[in-house]
This record gives structure tokens, sequence and C-alpha cells, in this order.
């Protein structure tokens, strides 16, 4: 496990298209489909204590802000051929068992987690009306180690900005989490950078 941080794409970049499965209901989903004025996107998958340890809040988010009228979706992005247990059928008993409404979406060719310039799970990005990226980042403070609670105070914060179509968050904060599981000769330039990095900084 590699504590990989967010990419921090650039504010305002408009949110890529993806053609995504969706193992629960056998449904395919594209971008178009999530017409709210505000989109949360995020990269997640089964087994990442990182994501483990933030799954409640997310449920509880999703559940509150739906109400709001933001949509959400999740995406594995996970090679299964290296971890099994983050497979369709996993996910799909993940979303039974959390009662999710959103989409857990599996990218098996791992190219929406590229174009998204995803690198960890968890990682949170949020779209404006236009689709332009307009957060991301941490969902908070915590991880699994440090004792701080679970809040979602960072991803709220910036979900409430967007919804009273107030000015983009200034303080934003990467998410931290393990690298997404890159088929192996799959790794994005991002990715291979920033492992180069960790070896000789």
């Amino acid at each position: 496990m590699v504590n990989t941080p967010s990419t921090m794409m650039p504010i305002g970049t408009r949110a890529p298209d993806f053609k995504l499965h969706e193992p629960a209901t056998n449904k395919t989903w594209t971008l178009a489909d999530f017409r709210s004025p505000t989109l949360v996107v995020m990269f997640i998958c089964n087994h990442c204590p990182f994501v483990v340890h933030v799954r409640d809040e997310i449920t509880r988010l999703a559940r509150e802000y739906g109400a709001k009228g933001v949509d959400f979706v999740a995406v594995n992005a996970n090679s299964i051929e290296s971890h099994p247990q983050d497979g369709p059928e996993h996910m799909a008993a993940l979303v039974r068992e959390l009662g999710w409404k959103f989409p857990f979406l599996f990218d098996e060719t791992q190219q929406t987690a590229k174009a998204y310039h995803a690198a960890c799970t968890p990682d949170f990005f949020v779209f404006d009306r236009e689709r332009a990226l307009f957060y991301r980042g941490q969902l908070d403070d915590s991880r699994p180690s440090n004792g701080k609670p679970v809040t979602g105070a960072d991803l709220r914060a910036a979900v409430d900005a967007a919804i009273a179509g107030r000015r983009t968050p200034v303080d934003q904060k990467p998410s931290i989490g393990c690298n997404i599981k890159w088929k192996p000769g799959n790794e994005p330039e991002y990715y291979t950078a920033f492992i180069s990095s960790r070896k000789t900084g």
C-alpha cells in the first residue's frame, strides 16, 4: 500500500465523459445521465482501509445532499487481477449492504480514472452546473490512524458552496489513500512520476 495524494487537477477542468457499467443493476452510465447542477465523483473501492474508514460518511453525505438535488457517482478502477476482492460481484454486494442509492461503477479499462487524473482511494471531485471542476481533494482531515473524527467537513463545505453558487473554496487539501491498483503496464505518467519522486525525495 502506497499512501498516495490526489493529483489536484486544475480547477475549472471540464468533467471527462465516461461510459461505465454498474454491477449492482447491470446498467450503463455516462456523464450525461447526471443532470443535477452539482455532481460529486468519487473514486473508491471495496478493500482500501482509507475508504472503509469513511464509508459511513459517504453514505450520509449522499443521502443528505441527494435530498438537495446533488448527484453522486462512485467509480472503482482497481485491477481485479491483483485485487479480486474489488471485483464487480463484491461491488454489488457492498451497494446492497450499505444501501447506496448512487451508482457504483466499474472502470475495467482504467481509462476513466486516467481521464480524471485519479490517484488514490478515496479521491473526490465536485463539478458545478457547467461541469467545470469546482473542488478536488479530501473528504476531511480524518485518516485511519490519526484519531480525528470523520466529519466530511471539506467536501460538505465545497458542495454547500457549489449549491449556493459561491466561489470555489480556496483551501483545498489533497486526499490521501491507497494508490489505485493499476494493471501492469497501465500506470499513468502522473502516478509513475509520483513514485519516482518518493524514491528520489
